[in-house]
């Protein structure tokens, strides 16, 4: 009997103990997991065993309220709280107006601006101290959260001296999510906004999504979708819309709306929404008033206008200069923003859809008011897995652009893919326009250094939604990080980054880290190998962009096909935007134009997007340009494979809960990129005419059976494919 006992006392124990190790990802990046490394254990406790943190505000409660939840956590330490160092190890964190250290400082807090901080160790009557200062409570809570990092991530506390600000003003999540809770390209459940429940519920987990983007420097949201619904606007949901502006406003975020064009016709009851239109402008004057009486600090407007149906100024016979500063005029006294997104294209398709922006924006340069900001995708098409950066950057110096990238995963295998999206935003980010000679970076352009604009912005569509992860794939809480890191820093590194976040997410195990980092720095390239590689952009399948579909010949206009886009033919395929082709190349400065208009000087990984080349055309390796694609797309596959194998080497490294899903996910993606790289190649076969040689895996079935492939209801979508 006593040894039966035993036995269930262990078997409760060992099942306690398995308990304790899941982890359903919820916390995110905010684990605060208990030190492990004894000797870092007790000298952090040593470093900041006092706490002198005066919080007079909201702002710094929640900075305090952090800096203490993550001590005690990692640290089981409660700092005492005292009115002076009277011993080593006091942590000191304030404003100038909060903290007479803090003020002290006068050169760092000069240098460091509205939101940066600085944290700095010092010494003096052989006492140490930690400070963290700020100019503001919103810098002070960006610097613990720097410190806690510092913490988490095994880093020494010894000799700090950071000084952080960013780079760019604005740094927002942009929300597709519509009113009735779906979400638009969204695909980690349904919106978190819970609209039925505002704004008397407060769900913890809107404290918990501001927490995380504070972490990360995001400091704005858009709550609902580009393509907008004038209820948003109306006093009902500016209510609710409110109440989430309050939960998010310690933590130095402000709120921001989708403006639907045409709504003073849809709730105001105008007959027109012409911006020229004198009832027009009188009805947003009246609506902005009315939202600065419910949200104070109210951001402004994002405005998808005259695109995919969207209704703007061009339905007037008016150009989008004349519907931003109609906005802007209402907005101005409250120091709100407009910002007018470039993604455009009418209903008669042009000669390359990839000009329009361009042709449409470029004439407009210097016409806008000063509180409006131009918002340009990374690419010119559509956040395809490859795109060269956006021939806008660099093109407008008049006026200031914003960054529009998608974190969300709308072409990247949606939350089943593990695509680390770091190296994707830093390949634009780092690409170099020209625009005032070498060195003219995309990063220059959008945080003012370029032209010297001080009205600075960068925006990410959001992955988030109600699964309990947040983001559905537990990798693709990495995009929403590596998004927040860049967006304060362009210059960070993709590598850097990812280093961070799996320690802070997984574990501090070398041999877990390197392994895994190297998955995440690969698996971007991984992806284009097996989805679209050599430049090849839009061949997903109709609705849902889900699977591959380069047969799509029929879906309502041309520039909605895949055909139109890779314009493959018995003699070869890609695109032609050369000067003897769409002349897209013109678009670009002198050096980067002349790099691209000639087949012998694009990248390789750009050539299908600006040349239709010949499948006989000798590649760099020597290889015909068929069978360099042919490698590709068997690389990808084999590189999933891999990522595969390394991940179940991980095994016992980490929580089996988060290791069973990632492991699963991957047997998805690799099946999902076997029926990619068998699609493609059989589809572009039919026009080649050239064998897969014997020594690859050969296509399991004919294409006609992939072309039956259907994806059923696919997330953020609304119905069939």
């Amino acid at each position: 009997m006593r040894r039966k006992i035993c036995y269930v006392i262990a078997l409760l124990g060992l099942l306690h103990l398995v308990q304790a190790k899941a982890d359903n990802g919820y916390r995110l990046w905010l684990r605060y997991e208990r030190v492990t490394d004894n000797a870092l254990y007790n000298n952090y406790r040593q470093s900041v065993k006092q706490l002198i943190f005066p919080a007079n505000s909201p702002t710094l409660k929640a900075a305090k309220a952090e800096l203490q939840t993550g001590l005690l956590q990692m640290l089981n330490l409660q700092p005492a709280e005292v009115s002076s160092a009277t011993t080593s190890g006091t942590l000191v964190a304030g404003t100038a107006l909060t903290s007479k250290t803090v003020a002290g400082y006068q050169a760092q807090l000069k240098a460091i601006g509205d939101e940066g901080y600085f944290i700095k160790s010092v010494a003096a009557n052989g006492k140490s101290s930690i400070i963290i200062g700020a100019n503001t409570g919103k810098g002070v809570l960006y610097g613990v959260f720097n410190l806690l990092k510092l913490i988490q991530t095994n880093g020494s506390l010894q000799q700090l001296n950071v000084i952080e600000s960013p780079k760019i003003k604005l740094r927002l999540l942009n929300h597709w999510d519509n009113l009735d809770r779906t979400v638009e390209r969204g695909y980690a459940g349904s919106s978190i906004w819970k609209w039925h429940k505002l704004p008397q519920y407060i769900d913890p987990r809107y404290i918990d999504y501001a927490r995380a983007n504070a972490s990360i420097g995001i400091n704005g949201t858009v709550v609902n979708n580009v393509n907008a619904n004038a209820l948003s606007l109306t006093k009902d949901y500016l209510i609710k819309v409110a109440a989430l502006a309050n939960t998010f406003r310690p933590y130095g975020i402000k709120l921001y709306l989708t403006a639907r064009f045409s709504a003073p016709v849809e709730i105001g009851g105008l007959k027109t929404a012409d911006p020229l239109d004198a009832g027009v402008q009188k009805w947003w004057k009246d609506k902005v008033d009315e939202i600065y009486t419910y949200i104070p600090d109210f951001g402004g407007f994002l405005v998808k206008a005259n695109s995919e149906g969207q209704p703007g100024p061009q339905t007037y016979g008016r150009n989008h200069a004349d519907g931003a500063n109609m906005l802007a005029d209402v907005l101005k006294p409250y120091n709100g923003i407009v910002m007018w997104r470039a993604f455009v294209y009418d209903d008669k398709v042009p000669d390359d859809r990839a000009k329009q922006a361009y042709n449409e924006f470029k004439p407009l340069d210097g016409q806008f008011k000063s509180n409006v900001i131009v918002q340009v995708k990374n690419g010119a098409i559509d956040f395809q897995p490859r795109e060269p950066f956006h021939p806008l950057f660099g093109a407008m110096p008049k006026t200031p652009l914003a960054m529009e990238y998608q974190i969300t995963q709308e072409y990247l295998g949606f939350s089943n893919y593990l695509v680390y999206l770091a190296p994707l935003f830093k390949e634009t980010l780092d690409s170099d326009t020209y625009a005032k000679g070498k060195g003219s970076t995309v990063a220059k352009v959008i945080d003012g250094q370029l032209e010297g604009h001080s009205l600075t912005a960068i925006a990410g569509v959001s992955n988030i939604g109600s699964d309990v992860n947040w983001t559905g794939h537990p990798f693709g809480q990495a995009n929403w990080y590596a998004y927040g890191r860049l967006a304060w820093n362009p210059n960070l590194s993709s590598d850097a980054i990812a280093d961070e976040w799996l320690r802070m997410t997984f574990t501090n195990d070398a041999s877990f880290i390197n392994p895994v980092k190297q998955i995440m720095l690969n698996s971007r390239e991984t992806a284009v190998n097996f989805m679209t590689p050599l430049g090849l952009h839009h061949m997903m399948s109709m609705g849902g962009h889900y699977g591959p579909g380069p047969w799509v010949s029929n879906a309502g206009r041309p520039d909605w096909t895949s055909v139109y886009y890779h314009k493959a033919d018995s003699a070869g395929i890609g695109f032609n935007r050369s000067s003897t082709g769409s002349n897209a190349v013109a678009q670009y400065y002198p050096e980067v134009r002349n790099r691209f208009d000639k087949i012998e000087t694009t990248p390789q990984e750009l050539l299908l997007w600006f040349h239709h080349v010949s499948w006989n055309y000798t590649m760099p390796s020597g290889k015909t340009l068929w069978m360099e694609l042919v490698d590709h797309y068997y690389a990808g596959v084999d590189s999933v494979r891999s990522m595969q194998k390394t991940w179940n080497l991980m095994h016992g490294k980490i929580d089996n809960s988060r290791f069973e899903e990632v492991k699963q996910l991957l047997q998805i993606q690799e099946q999902s990129a076997v029926t990619w790289r068998n699609s493609c190649l059989l589809y572009f076969q039919t026009f080649s005419k050239q064998p897969i040689l014997a020594g690859y895996e050969q296509p399991d079935h004919d294409l006609a059976y992939y072309k039956n492939i259907q994806y059923l209801f696919a997330p953020g979508t609304h119905g069939v494919q």
